[in-house]
């Protein structure tokens, strides 16, 4: 099936999987967006145990999603993974640090022989979700503005700053992207409060949150959004692999997409759906609308950065060193035997979804934390 593909097909196909998994993991930071809300929502320690409580069931999702999206662009990509990963290291390994600290913030928060105190790890918590979304936002970023690299003949890369990915924070486009990822965090962060939580208190002030902070969100990704449309793009022509600039390129992309458009625009919707049912119509399921629209708008953004012969990882240093997917990706070979393993993905998806249901089958209270033994 998969082998009768051109390695071109494979090698969009494996961008759409590996943008949906990208889609998702912003959809998950929500875990993250609600660890910096644990003081503004949560007045007492039994209000943040229930806060953090609720997060500590799905923390696993986030973390497994983002080890699968790194591992999938490394084994369908990889020049991009040597490339990125091997040059501007600094900046995955910032992400790498605030993430791992959530992990043994959630591991020993409750521990009996936890020296620290509880205190000190919830501020891990607080640190992994402003730092960790907005590093990731801004590291994303540079597939539309670019990166400060070059590759020889051997595709070994030359990092052209001694910041090391770090200088990406000079760009306020990739900044803004950056923020924009941390106040929609902390949006779904409030929506996944109201949904999951026993408690009037921790609603109401939820709702106050959320409102706080769509306001910045939506300044922040419509400028990303507009500033990215009106942006020159980095083009690439298919026959000879030259890059050059484009006006407009992103633009030019969506108006060569209109399926793409069309999800963008649904996503958006939903995002502004599920804020504005749960503000004025005090639903309590507007983490669903805002989350599935979160992964549409995610997954073609995605698409926008690596389809209709577009360099997804460009340079501003060299622009002949720009990746494609064309030019990033693995063997035919490989992306076929990789196509047949994704047609487990689905049930993966199931798992996790009925996982999901089990674990949420009902909100929790302080009832249930003072009788679960294994809270976090």
């Amino acid at each position: 099936m998969f082998e009768s593909l051109s390695h071109l097909a494979l090698q969009q196909y494996w961008w759409v999987i590996v943008s949906l998994l990208g889609a998702l993991f912003v959809f998950l930071t929500f875990v993250q967006g609600g660890q910096t809300l644990i003081y503004s929502i949560g007045k007492n320690a039994t209000e943040r145990s229930l806060l953090v409580n609720t997060l500590g069931r799905k923390w696993e999702f986030t973390f497994t999603t983002l080890v699968t999206f790194g591992g999938a662009f490394f084994a369908s990509f990889p020049l991009f993974y040597a490339t990125s990963f091997g040059g501007a290291y600094w900046v995955w390994m910032a992400i790498l640090f605030f993430f791992v600290i959530q992990a043994v913030s959630y591991e020993y928060r409750k521990k009996p022989s936890n020296f620290l105190g509880a205190r000190t790890y919830e501020i891990f918590l607080i640190l992994n979700g402003a730092f960790g979304t907005i590093l990731v936002g801004t590291a994303v970023g540079t597939f539309f503005n670019g990166a400060m690299f070059s590759l020889n003949e051997m595709n070994n890369v030359q990092w052209e700053t001694p910041y090391r990915g770090l200088e990406a924070v000079l760009t306020f486009h990739n900044v803004a992207l950056g923020l924009a990822v941390f106040f929609l965090a902390r949006v779904l962060g409030a929506l996944y409060f109201i949904n999951s939580v026993d408690d009037a208190n921790i609603y109401e002030r939820s709702k106050k949150q959320l409102l706080y902070n769509t306001v910045p969100f939506l300044v922040f990704f419509l400028y990303f959004l507009i500033a990215l449309l009106l942006k020159a793009g980095f083009a690439y022509d298919p026959t000879t692999g030259v890059v050059s600039m484009e006006d407009y390129k992103y633009l030019h992309n969506l108006l060569a997409m209109p399926v793409v458009t069309l999800l963008l625009l649904t996503g958006v919707i939903g995002v502004l759906w599920g804020i504005g049912s749960t503000l004025l119509k005090a639903s309590q399921g507007g983490i669903w609308f805002a989350g599935g629209g979160t992964v549409l708008v995610v997954w073609m953004l995605f698409l926008i950065a690596g389809f209709n012969n577009t360099a997804f990882y460009p340079s501003v240093a060299d622009l002949q060193s720009s990746l494609t997917i064309v030019k990033a990706s693995s063997s035919h070979f490989t992306l076929t035997v990789m196509s047949y393993v994704s047609l487990f993905v689905p049930f993966v998806i199931a798992y996790i979804w009925w996982f999901w249901k089990a674990m949420n089958n009902k909100k929790i209270d302080a009832k249930e934390i003072g009788e679960d033994s294994h809270s976090y």
